[in-house]
């Protein structure tokens, strides 16, 4: 019971790349603080995403790690943030976190990006999809929030680290976000606060409402950005300032289509950002899918062992 326990831990700590129980904790008292309901959400999410890797036999030091675990924890809070809690909207979170594995194990067959939490982008997107095609009533109205005159910066601060799991009421819970992530790393917490500062100013710039930086939706990305690409030279903040400032622009522009972008400006502009620092040293298609990936593909969704050298996304 305590090693899952300490699985689950890291599952939501990876949420923001910390491989650390103690960080999940933390970050999981900060959801619990802003509401329960989603607190338990994002561990139902956790669990089912992370047994249904253990049943589909994947490796087992990824699922140890937590990296089966976190995209189901997003998608569990999602179903909490865009659908009512009801018996009905509580199987599509069971479905949807099973997907988001079987996503997560598909994009680890490639080698040309990581994965990040695009599977729990996708699972989301496909069932708000469906449930807006066939079961409307499950999900929750989209009420538009009242103009706010000034600019309340410590909230925008701490709500753009803590709008990266939705949670966009308290200003304690990105400081237990941001707490979760200093007793990991140091290195980590300093790119946290660049992440969700920077954005603020550049949205300024921008003409952004003060609504949404108050809300916290101008910076989240940023922050996944910068933890992702900075390390303690400056060649790694240079990637992470550019990437966080591209997270903006496409965060912006999907906001102004009507989008839910989710984590999807993060994703991509992170991407860019990798396929500028790697020149997208992409390998052939015939190498790509080899024989053997292409027999992993077609049992991905089968209870078996999988081949352990294969990638699993972050």
């Amino acid at each position: 019971m305590g090693k899952f326990l300490l699985i689950l831990g890291r599952g939501v700590g990876q949420v923001m790349f910390q491989n650390n129980a103690l960080s999940g904790a933390l970050m999981l008292v900060g959801i619990l603080l802003n509401s329960w309901q989603m607190a338990l959400l994002a561990v139902a999410g956790n669990v089912i995403s992370t047994l249904t890797a253990y049943i589909s036999g994947y490796s087992r030091e990824d699922i140890n790690n937590g990296l089966y675990g976190f995209n189901g924890t997003l998608v569990g809070i999602a179903v909490g943030v865009f659908m009512s809690v009801t018996v009905g909207s509580l199987v599509w979170l069971v479905l949807a976190s099973c997907l988001s594995t079987w996503i997560a194990r598909l994009l680890g067959l490639q080698r040309f990006l990581p994965g990040f939490t695009a599977p729990f982008i996708l699972a989301v997107w496909i069932l708000l999809a469906v449930c807006a095609w066939m079961f409307p009533a499950l999900l929750l109205s989209s009420g538009d929030a009242s103009g706010e005159q000034s600019l309340a910066f410590f909230r925008a601060f701490s709500l753009n680290i803590g709008q990266v799991m939705f949670q966009g009421s308290s200003i304690w819970t990105g400081v237990l976000f941001l707490l979760g992530i200093l007793v990991n790393s140091r290195v980590n917490a300093c790119y946290t606060v660049l992440g969700a500062l920077l954005p603020i100013p550049v949205a300024i710039l921008l003409g952004v409402e003060t609504t949404a930086m108050n809300a916290g939706l101008m910076g989240y990305n940023g922050v996944l950005c910068a933890i992702a690409l900075g390390d303690k030279t400056w060649k790694g903040g240079a990637y992470a300032i550019f990437s966080v400032l591209l997270s903006v622009m496409f965060q912006l522009w999907g906001m102004n289509a009507g989008i839910t972008t989710l984590t999807a400006s993060f994703v991509l502009s992170v991407w860019v950002t990798l396929g500028l620092q790697k020149g997208m040293r992409a390998e052939p298609i015939y190498t790509f899918f080899r024989e053997e990936r292409v027999n992993e593909f077609i049992s991905i969704f089968a209870v078996g062992t999988v081949n352990k050298e294969s990638f699993i996304c972050l």
